[in-house]
């Protein structure tokens, strides 16, 4: 009952973060003021991009000491930032391709997150073989910024794939042991955590599939 009552509260919070995502991301994208504001302006762009990155870091590292209602609105800020900037992104490929490509991953996450948290076999080795995978997308992924190469993006997203399908399936049996050793009166703040990893790799394993199934509008 530990378990699956946490596991609830990770799931649903995902679920809330991915759905205010989708919403900004689909207001921003149908506004052309709004387009035109953030493509004309790269410093506001990357501004946005910074923003994210330092809300990730603090809520993985506040959290459990942040008043619960507190970490939940900075989980929802920064998912509504992240549906501000993937609105410019989307906007590049046709809308039925994005809607197929969000299918498959839910049905990939799906099945990753459930395997990750009925297998007997520990995932830990796997976890930390995938974070050294995505260091190096990380870093691939700012060469290709500067030196655009096709064999690069597409070495980028085949590891890319890799890296999230392995970090979903970890993820979810590392979220199942933490509900067994949380401490009393923290539940709220560790959901918010664990939500915040689901949907980092939901999110990262849809960009990186998208390259691949999206058709370019």
């Amino acid at each position: 009952e530990r378990v699956s009552a946490f596991l609830w509260k990770v799931y649903a919070w995902m679920c809330i973060g991915l759905a205010l995502t989708a919403v900004v991301a689909y207001t921003v994208a149908g506004t052309p003021t709004l387009v035109r504001a953030l493509v004309g302006n790269p410093i506001a762009f990357f501004a946005l991009v910074i923003a994210e990155l330092g809300l990730v870091f603090f809520i993985s590292a506040r959290a459990t000491r942040l008043a619960p209602t507190t970490a939940a609105g900075l989980f929802a800020l920064y998912s509504a930032l992240n549906g501000v900037t993937l609105s410019v992104i989307l906007l590049a490929y046709t809308g039925e391709s994005i809607a197929t490509t969000f299918v498959v991953t839910a049905g990939m996450f799906g099945a990753l997150a459930f395997w990750g948290a009925t297998t007997k076999r520990s995932l830990a080795g796997v976890g930390q073989f995938m974070f050294m995978g995505l260091i190096g997308v990380i870093l691939a992924s700012v060469v290709g910024m500067f030196w655009q190469n096709d064999a690069l993006q597409f070495l980028i997203s085949v590891v890319g794939v890799l890296v999230f399908t392995g970090l979903t399936a970890y993820d979810a049996q590392r979220l199942k042991q933490m509900a067994l050793a949380l401490p009393d009166g923290q539940v709220a703040g560790y959901a918010i955590v664990g939500a915040l990893s689901l949907y980092l790799d939901f999110i990262n394993l849809f960009l990186m599939l998208l390259r691949f199934t999206g058709r370019r509008d």
